[in-house]
């Protein structure tokens, strides 16, 4: 099971190429970008530590936007490299933890639940890069939600918050991400046992995993 809205991976990718070339042709290294997006994410933080909760909202759309810019530009350029892809991701988990840091010093969310959602959102891109660093699975982009379905979550209970004032939205959004990410992990580590196991004894889905 592929998380949703990586199933328009392909799409968005190529909807965004045409803005990745004209950050190439400014000069814009893909890594510039990427760095970009995780100051967003800081920003972001401090905002929903303020409690300046539409002003968030608008962050993280910059964070998120940045962050589809870098992949655009390294794809658009030819500057695509490992190194990109390891500090992406790693860029990536710095973010989530600021935005969700930023949600817990506001005081709206209690300390266990982002606690909660943050070690799950980690679990999850653990156990995919452990998976895919045995060097033996093309990928374990598996799983109930990935980073943009969890950041979609947290952007939902942001923006019905102050409709519901008298109820934890936000909370239950955070909540949502936690459990989203914790099943996601375990998704993850029986697809990898799956593909690594049960491929030893079955050619064909050891050829249709595109195991090595």
């Amino acid at each position: 099971m592929m998380p949703f809205l990586a199933r328009f991976r392909q799409f968005y990718e190529q909807a965004s190429l045409p803005l990745g070339h004209f950050c190439s042709r400014l000069g814009i290294h893909p890594n510039i970008l990427t760095y970009l997006s995780l100051l967003f994410s800081v920003l972001a933080g401090y905002l929903l530590s303020q409690r300046e909760f539409w002003w968030g909202i608008v962050v993280i759309l910059l964070m998120g936007f940045a962050d589809v810019l870098d992949g655009a530009t390294a794809r658009a350029s030819g500057m695509a490299s490992e190194y990109g892809t390891v500090l992406d991701h790693v860029t990536d988990r710095y973010a989530e933890a600021f935005v969700m840091g930023g949600l817990m010093l506001s005081g709206v969310v209690a300390p266990v639940w982002t606690l909660f959602a943050i070690f799950g959102m980690v679990m999850a891109s653990y156990v995919r890069a452990r998976a895919e660093a045995t060097g033996k699975l093309a990928s374990c982009n598996v799983g109930f939600a990935g980073r943009q379905e969890k950041l979609g979550l947290l952007l939902i209970g942001l923006i019905l918050m102050p409709f519901f004032p008298d109820r934890p939205v936000l909370e239950w959004a955070v909540i949502a991400v936690g459990i989203a990410s914790h099943i996601t992990a375990v998704q993850r580590l029986l697809y990898t046992r799956q593909m690594l196991v049960g491929s030893a004894r079955d050619p064909k889905l050891r050829k249709e995993s595109g195991i090595i």
